[in-house]
């Protein structure tokens, strides 16, 4: 099938916010393909509108690398305010949805990087529905399980209502991609019977391992990283509680550093009472990151325990091997089977703060060579299962077709 082919990709968030749909994006526009996305201006993850953007009144349209670039309205100082939060999901679903309208008829392709609330495909979902244009879903999230992590009451109105959207939305499309093998259990109930399920992972960040370390803290001392969004469902309470919990010798061993922002940052920063062994850094840009994980020992993974995070693998777990640095998986599922089976690291279960302290023992205990023995497999994992070209390229040729 020939190149050239126009495609709109429909994603919350779009560069500068540092997602792996913007790999994605480039790289097809680099085959040949004419690419637009339709997204919203950007503001994730502190809920501010980024530096040299604005809000306009409606939409307003720039450029990116030759991507065309759809920036809706966007809802800010939704950080600190779950009103705000919902209200920035029904922005793009509506204003979204109006958008895709008028310009959906013109592309032969719609693909939809679901990294958040699943009400931001509807744009997407619209288009095949109006212009019967085939249409490809990238599911990093599952709905409904994740309304309800994150805190929402199951009522029988609320389960109804939810079963019914997605149901619509998964039965509206003629392709679909998981970031995680365990989702296709979860969606398959959703989806029409002769839908295949592609198992799309994500890929590393591309790092520079030659970076000089950062200045975190004393070189002498076992370092423990946690790099990312600052939510409550990373699970990062039970962390800190766990390693304030060990006893002095341990402490004085080692050094907790969180790496990121996000809405439980103020949390946890009176949980730590400020330990002086844990040290909060702030949201680093992407390109810095490899100095980071150079300076630490051992990368943490994090997510609270519900059976939806158990089929959830978070884009830092690839980045983490890419960064060849063992692995503290404080998480059930498929992550920690990952982490086991690959013999990355070492796992706790994510509820137990006395086997995550026995873990953080367990890490500081070891020695270099023993540390050594988790990084045998990284490289295999990254140029097969995890390998970015690959990825992408069968992305595409699921949406579209051989290239």
């Amino acid at each position: 099938m020939k190149n050239n082919k126009k495609i709109l990709i429909v994603t919350e968030c779009f560069y500068p916010e540092e997602f792996k749909i913007n790999d994605v994006a480039l790289s097809w526009v680099e085959k040949g393909n004419q690419v637009d996305v339709l997204s919203l201006v950007p503001t994730y993850p502190q809920g501010k509108v980024f530096p040299g953007y604005k809000n306009n009144f409606f939409y307003k349209k720039d450029n990116y690398k030759n991507i065309g670039i759809y920036r809706i309205r966007g809802i800010t100082g939704y950080r600190d305010s779950l009103f705000k939060k919902i209200l920035r999901y029904i922005n793009f679903m509506m204003i979204g949805s109006i958008m895709a309208i008028f310009i959906g008829k013109k592309y032969d392709y719609v693909f939809g990087w679901n990294g958040g609330a699943l009400t931001d495909m509807l744009p997407a979902i619209l288009i095949h529905k109006i212009y019967k244009k085939p249409t490809m879903l990238w599911v990093q999230d599952v709905w409904p399980d994740s309304v309800y992590a994150y805190g929402f009451k199951k009522t029988k109105l609320l389960s109804k209502s939810l079963n019914a959207f997605v149901k619509f939305m998964y039965g509206n499309i003629t392709s679909i991609a998981i970031s995680s093998k365990g989702f296709e259990k979860k969606l398959k109930p959703y989806v029409n019977d002769d839908l295949k399920f592609n198992y799309a992972p994500n890929w590393a960040d591309d790092l520079d391992l030659n970076m000089k370390p950062a200045e975190i803290g004393p070189k002498e001392k076992i370092h423990f990283t946690f790099a990312g969004n600052v939510g409550k469902v990373q699970n990062l309470d039970n962390i800190i509680k766990a390693f304030t919990g060990l006893s002095k010798e341990y402490q004085d061993k080692s050094q907790l550093n969180i790496v990121g922002d996000g809405s439980n940052l103020n949390n946890l920063k009176t949980i730590a009472e400020k330990n002086s062994n844990i040290t909060f850094h702030g949201k680093k840009d992407r390109s810095d990151m490899g100095s980071y994980y150079q300076a630490s020992d051992f990368l943490i993974i994090s997510l609270i325990d519900k059976p939806i995070f158990e089929v959830t693998v978070p884009a830092k777990t690839q980045t983490y091997i890419a960064a060849k640095k063992p692995i503290l998986a404080v998480i059930n599922g498929d992550v920690a089977d990952i982490v086991k089976d690959n013999n990355l690291g070492v796992c706790a279960e994510p509820s137990d703060i006395t086997k995550i302290k026995e873990a953080f023992r367990k890490c500081i205990n070891m020695s270099d060579s023993q540390r050594s023995k988790f990084l045998a497999n990284n490289d295999h994992l990254l140029k097969t299962t995890f390998n970015k070209e690959a990825i992408i390229n069968e992305l595409k040729n699921k949406l579209i077709g051989e290239f």
